[in-house]
């Protein structure tokens, strides 16, 4: 008995065992089966998408995944700005109003807190300039305030400016440290444009001095539309207006147009541009212009947009750019992104000029013709001058030499006429001979 146990022990593991190793066989070829389907299916997604492309089917979601990539870089880059912040120049509080009645702009510098210590014992003389751009005509000061960082001020100064006016200015808080026998030292400024301003209510508010920014590398705003449909490959741009511009010509004006390019690699690909707005510092456009842009290559190409100064003589002269792309930053970037996230839709911003980069060589030939333009004219002006200075030599030269020979031409034949009997002239004569004389002339 116990041998026949035995035996029947050793079938019913081996058995189990062939069981174990069976289902171990199905189970790996479950697994290698569902493998194979899961490539396949990748590899029929992969052949679609790039069947799309080919056809120019682009997808949707795709587009907008790199539109909220874009975004969301953008605002890593903005918290690591944060991070690395600049030397901390103090704080200003003010209080802003506008009166309907009297059409006055009515500021108020309430005080400035812990500002930047420009005195060697570690104090300031601190004061506040107020003024409007781009006028900057009329510019207003509060009192100075002896060797303190924490000045409380509590002045107040009035703008007299229409409302229709007001929207298009920018406010300017400027903190200076007043010096008797030097320069006075920049602590730093506020802008506060209008038109981010709630004119119906009065604002009271707090803002961090940034570092004074020269007037004079202020350049203008532009806003303009940017959209993009991934499926057509179509990038349709809306240059709206332009506003505060900087003059460019002699008489405080300038005749603005718009260029745009497409951008790749350094290089122009594809170029428009807007009308001339004569004589206008606030040029209002609305112009519609569509570029063809695959969306394979949205990604290495960038939008230039340049505002440039046009001139009859002397050449085109550029005042600013704005270049936008995925290798952009700030609000170049975002405009961009936004609109890659949004397909379809038109999306507007307002931009600031920047000052032209000299190593672009496509901008460069603004100054090239410029300087090419004048130096032709001034060439063909002195060519012109020397030619008509010869031409007036050589027509002096043949009028004496023909009243020379009418002179003496007429003055013999009068003498024949004289020698001859029976003629009397008298004064008659005289007066023939001035005659011939001034019709030989």
């Amino acid at each position: 008995m116990s041998i026949q146990e035995e035996t029947v022990e050793d079938s019913k593991t081996r058995t189990l065992a062939v069981v174990a190793v069976l289902c171990l066989i199905v189970v790996a070829t479950c697994l290698w089966c569902v493998r194979r389907f899961l490539s396949k299916k990748r590899e029929e997604k992969e052949k679609s998408t790039k069947k799309r492309k080919s056809q120019g089917v682009v997808d949707l979601k795709a587009t907008e995944d790199d539109g909220k990539h874009l975004i969301e870089h953008e605002h890593i880059q903005q918290e690591e700005a944060n991070k690395k912040k600049k030397k901390f120049l103090g704080s200003i509080k003010y209080k802003v109003e506008y009166d309907f009645v009297t059409s006055n702009l009515v500021v108020t510098i309430i005080e400035c807190k812990d500002l930047a210590a420009m005195d060697i014992g570690g104090t300031s003389d601190p004061y506040v300039k107020i003024y409007l751009l781009p006028d900057k005509k009329r510019k207003q000061e509060t009192k100075i305030h002896r060797k303190t960082l924490n000045p409380v001020f509590n002045e107040t100064f009035k703008f007299l400016i229409p409302y229709g006016d007001v929207m298009g200015k920018t406010l300017i808080f400027a903190v200076y440290d007043f010096d008797r026998f030097s320069k006075h030292d920049e602590i730093g400024e506020v802008r506060l444009p209008i038109c981010n301003i709630d004119l119906a209510t009065v604002e009271i508010a707090t803002k961090e001095l940034q570092s004074i920014a020269g007037d004079g590398h202020y350049l203008g705003d532009i806003c303009f539309s940017l959209r993009y449909v991934p499926n057509t490959g179509k990038l349709t741009i809306i240059i709206l207006e332009a506003k505060n511009l900087k003059k460019m010509d002699v008489g405080g004006l300038s005749d603005p147009y718009v260029k745009m390019a497409l951008m790749q690699n350094g290089k122009r690909i594809r170029k428009k541009k807007t009308t001339i707005k004569k004589c206008n510092l606030n040029p209002y456009y609305n112009e519609s212009f569509t570029f063809d842009l695959p969306f394979e290559y949205i990604q290495s190409v960038s939008l230039l947009i340049t505002v440039v100064d046009y001139d009859r003589v002397g050449g085109n002269e550029p005042i600013g750019e704005v270049e936008l792309g995925c290798m952009a930053r700030g609000a170049e970037l975002r405009h961009w992104s936004d609109m890659l996230a949004t397909p379809r839709r038109p999306i507007a911003k307002w931009h600031t000029l920047k000052e032209i980069k000299n190593t672009r060589s496509g901008l460069d030939f603004f100054r090239k013709r410029a300087a090419l333009t004048k130096a032709l004219s001034m060439e063909a002006s002195d060519a012109t001058k020397s030619a008509m200075s010869s031409l007036k030599k050589t027509k002096s030269v043949d009028e004496s030499g023909r009243s020379r020979f009418s002179v003496s031409s007429g003055s013999s034949s009068l003498a024949d006429i004289r020698e001859q009997p029976g003629t009397n002239l008298g004064s008659q004569g005289s007066e023939i001979e001035m005659g011939s004389l001034q019709r030989e002339s």
